[in-house]
């Protein structure tokens, strides 16, 4: 019999959980509520979070206020779900608001933009490295790796070099990878 899967055990729970997350994701979160949700909580699946994270990512809004919302009201309801997202937004609210007080006096010193542009490089390195770690779920994707590999390729291409609106690239290569794996799906 598989064990049973872990899941939070309160409103606060959620509350708590998504509070630590949102403190430690400055400059993309990505990785950390992987690392959080998947790895060390085990509230769910490499899959699931791969699932849940599309659709956040395609509903209005933060990709991860989307994503506290969906989880809080699966295992608590409307409690649940206002849990985890006043967790994700109310003490990185006092946070922001104090380094927005601190930076607007260091805002011209050259080691704070200095500083700034080292984060940035960071946050796109922990990004890198999510994509590369939620690779292996790829594997088991209905598509393949190689047609998930193509449709990736084509989605960089469409927006990195080709500067299409994110808008029309979803649309249309959404559709298409939607379409393919419904086809696909036993």
């Amino acid at each position: 019999m598989p064990p049973e899967r872990a899941q939070p055990q309160s409103p606060t729970d959620l509350f708590i959980s998504f509070t630590w997350l949102a403190l430690q994701g400055f400059g993309g979160v990505l990785g950390v509520v992987q690392r959080e949700l998947v790895e060390k909580k085990r509230w769910m699946t490499t899959e699931e979070f791969i699932e849940d994270w599309a659709v956040a990512q395609i509903m209005p809004g933060p990709n991860v206020l989307n994503l506290s919302v969906m989880i809080g009201d699966r295992h608590f309801g409307l409690r649940g779900a206002l849990a985890a997202m006043t967790g994700l937004l109310a003490v990185p609210l006092l946070v922001v608001l104090a380094l927005a007080l601190v930076y607007a006096q260091y805002a011209d010193n050259t080691q704070v933009a200095g500083a700034l542009r080292g984060m940035g490089a960071v946050a796109a390195g922990l990004i890198t490295a999510t994509g590369l770690k939620l690779l292996r779920a790829v594997r088991h994707h209905v598509l393949g790796m190689l047609a998930c590999a193509v449709l990736g390729l084509l989605c960089f291409i469409a927006i990195a070099l080709l500067h299409w609106p994110l808008a029309y690239v979803l649309l249309g290569l959404g559709g298409i990878a939607c379409s393919m794996t419904y086809r696909k799906l036993p």
